[in-house]
């Protein structure tokens, strides 16, 4: 059975980027529902109760079911992409990356602040709900691409590429604080944004 990731922070402790209520709100009903609804579906493929949720992503196409793939596309898609959102944010975050992975973002994109703007553009282009994010495969190249609904890079590439950060721009991330100026929760984001465990994410797929 999956769990939602604890909260390494306490709710407020996000704030004045992102407020109590939405965290309250996403986190214990949104990202808990999706936690729900995927064990509920899983219960009825026994076989895959000891896979790991990336291998159920990128293996969608093995389940025969239509109705019950996409069930887990979307409730599973939820339940990975919310866990990493909230493992990547932090109170004490913002800054920039160091280390290995600042030294691959200036490889692939050329500096900070050009990944930042390719993150945000694809953010604030999304049309209707979904993510932008920020990949990588096994070979430490990144990408920067954005995602429909709770897909995400694992479901699109069948698990070449692997989300290290990923910008909810559903519209229970930000509107009860940002309403339609979704720019504004893109922009006070970065401000959250623990680098630290991002580059963790990186460097563990590099060695997967």
């Amino acid at each position: 059975m999956f769990k939602q990731i604890e909260l390494k922070y306490n709710v407020n402790a996000l704030e004045p980027h992102i407020d109590e209520t939405t965290m309250i709100t996403h986190y214990t009903k949104h990202h808990a529902a999706y936690t729900a609804n995927l064990n509920a579906a899983l219960e009825k493929i026994p076989e895959l109760s000891s896979s790991s949720i990336e291998d159920i992503l990128k293996n969608l196409s093995n389940i025969s079911d239509e109705a019950l793939k996409t069930t887990i596309r979307n409730n599973g898609g939820g339940f990975h992409n919310h866990n990493l959102y909230f493992t990547t944010l932090s109170p004490n975050g913002g800054g920039q990356p160091e280390g290995e992975l600042a030294k691959q973002i200036e490889h692939d994109f050329g500096d900070f602040n050009a990944v930042k703007e390719k993150l945000s553009t694809a953010a604030a282009t999304r049309f209707g709900s979904g993510w932008a994010w920020l990949s990588a495969n096994k070979n430490g190249d990144l990408n920067v691409s954005s995602s429909p609904n709770q897909d995400n890079p694992i479901i699109e590439s069948q698990g070449e590429w692997v989300p290290i950060l990923g910008i909810d721009v559903w519209e229970h991330a930000y509107y009860l604080k940002y309403k339609n100026l979704r720019v504004d929760y893109i922009k006070a984001f970065f401000n959250v944004v623990d680098w630290k465990e991002v580059a963790k994410i990186y460097s563990n797929i590099k060695l997967s």
